[in-house]
């Protein structure tokens, strides 16, 4: 067995920070401890001066997902080798059937894509139509390959958009099965009407994307659903919270104490609705997703967010599309594929804007970019902890090592980069997956395949008292 010794580091975990050596063997931590001995043979990383982390997770990814008359142009390769160079060495991406597609048959094909995946991977199901199969497969979804998450598109109509009659089908399914209920939370049906008045309108261009999905059609979507979830007592996940509106729905439930969970993407804490006025149209078209970038005032909000545990975790909607893809709407901004890249960006852009300003501690750093999404979808602590018996997923972080992001020196597959220019201070040293380097003295060692697939268990026990508690509250029937 092979033994990597990571000396004189500071760990930082969810709960603190302390300096201490890293003792890994074969592809799990083996001990933390101070002066820890080096077994023969074993290889030793220098982390003086560095921090010593949990391997990035981003809950939210698209490789190679057909989208819009084309296929995203990152594959779950190149997409985690990219991650790996970030500092993130798991995602969780999504399976997409098609309307009446056997939800099965989506699930093996994703499977098959993502075996050439070098850092390891599991799925949300998105639930995208409803008869009794979806039920039945939604069961051996959780039973017996660990999915725990299924994921409702609130938007896309006439595509992958999930109407209210499948939604409730499947959050009660989902309470059955002790599984998370996610969310796209948009309006589609307001989209598709502003879609249509912004285009007749003579506004054909990118800048005719955020008009047609105004803050207003998210905040009225996720307040929606979490109605809905309150009512059917099931917990909630929504995914890339961009605005105001939709963090208001959110605080307010889990004030009031439901159980409701909140990603924000890197992306929307950074960057402006600007980008949709360059004079580029290329430019302009790479900014293009769902939900769109939102005014500075937004920015602000999920940032407070984010500090006050409002917002739960970060991700990146990784989706990506070359220019000559988002040509396809060159005339109709309605035809621009949406979607954006930045999963070997996140947690750089995260740690210069948001540690070295201040706004987060490293440990609310870990957090944020790990521990919070193993914790709420069940996967830790095997994955985001530093504990003897976790899985060796783990990043040397150079909080001093600078670097300016750019299309022409980053590794996804894309031909553009939203953060094309920005310096950032703070970048991964060295990272590990299972106990192999896949990145170090900035080149990437990841090899294809070598990426497991992720079981998550359901949580049957916090489904199995919340039903109990409503059974003991069932109405009083009155005789008339």
């Amino acid at each position: 067995m092979s033994h990597v010794l990571i000396r004189g580091g500071t760990v930082v975990t969810a709960d603190g920070e302390y300096r201490s050596d890293v003792l890994i063997a074969g592809e799990t931590i083996a001990s933390i401890g101070t002066n820890l001995d080096a077994p023969a043979g074993a290889r030793i990383i220098d982390a003086g001066g560095a921090y010593v982390m949990p391997g990035g997770i981003d809950p939210h990814t698209h490789m190679e997902l057909p989208f819009m008359g084309t296929t995203a142009s990152e594959d779950f390769f190149t997409g985690t080798s990219a991650a790996a160079a970030g500092g993130t060495t798991m995602c969780i991406d999504f399976v997409i059937p098609n309307p009446q597609q056997p939800i099965m048959e989506a699930y093996r094909d994703w499977r098959g894509w993502a075996e050439k995946a070098a850092c390891d991977y599991s799925f949300h199901v998105a639930i995208t139509w409803w008869d009794e199969t979806v039920r039945r497969d939604m069961g051996e979804l959780v039973d017996k390959w660990g999915v725990n998450s299924f994921k409702h598109f609130m938007a896309y109509k006439n595509a992958i958009m999930c109407d209210d009659e499948t939604l409730v089908n499947s959050f009660k399914r989902c309470r059955e099965l002790g599984a998370l209920a996610t969310l796209h939370a948009e309006n589609g049906e307001l989209v598709y009407v502003l879609q249509q008045d912004i285009f007749d309108k003579g506004i054909h261009g990118p800048e005719g994307h955020p008009l047609s999905r105004p803050p207003e059609v998210e905040g009225e979507a996720a307040n929606r659903a979490i109605r809905i979830a309150e009512v059917l007592g099931v917990p909630v996940y929504l995914v890339h919270t961009s605005c105001i509106d939709s963090l208001e729905a959110v605080t307010r439930a889990r004030l009031e104490g439901q159980q409701v969970f909140a990603e924000v993407l890197a992306q929307h804490l950074v960057i402006d609705d600007s980008v949709y006025r360059h004079p580029d149209w290329r430019h302009a078209a790479h900014y293009v997703m769902s939900p769109p970038f939102r005014a500075k005032e937004h920015q602000a909000a999920l940032w407070q967010g984010l500090q006050s545990g409002m917002l739960q975790t970060t991700a990146t909607d990784h989706c990506c599309f070359c220019t000559p893809q988002k040509e396809m709407g060159k005339d109709d901004f309605r035809k621009i594929p949406n979607g954006t890249g930045g999963i070997e960006d996140r947690m750089g852009v995260l740690w210069h804007h948001g540690v070295r300003t201040g706004k987060l501690t490293p440990s609310q750093f870990v957090a944020v970019t790990s521990t919070n999404t193993a914790r709420i979808f069940n996967i830790h602590p095997k994955k985001g902890a530093l504990v003897p018996g976790a899985d060796a997923d783990i990043v040397v972080w150079d909080p001093n090592k600078t670097r300016t992001i750019s299309a022409e020196t980053h590794h996804q597959n894309i031909d553009f980069n939203i953060y094309e220019g920005m310096e950032i201070t703070g970048n991964a040293a060295v990272t590990l997956s299972r106990g192999r380097v896949v990145w170090e003295n900035d080149q990437l060692k990841t090899e294809r395949g070598t990426g497991k697939y992720v079981k998550r268990p359901p949580f049957a026990p916090y489904w199995a008292a919340q039903n109990k508690r409503n059974a003991l509250a069932e109405p009083t029937k009155v005789e008339r």
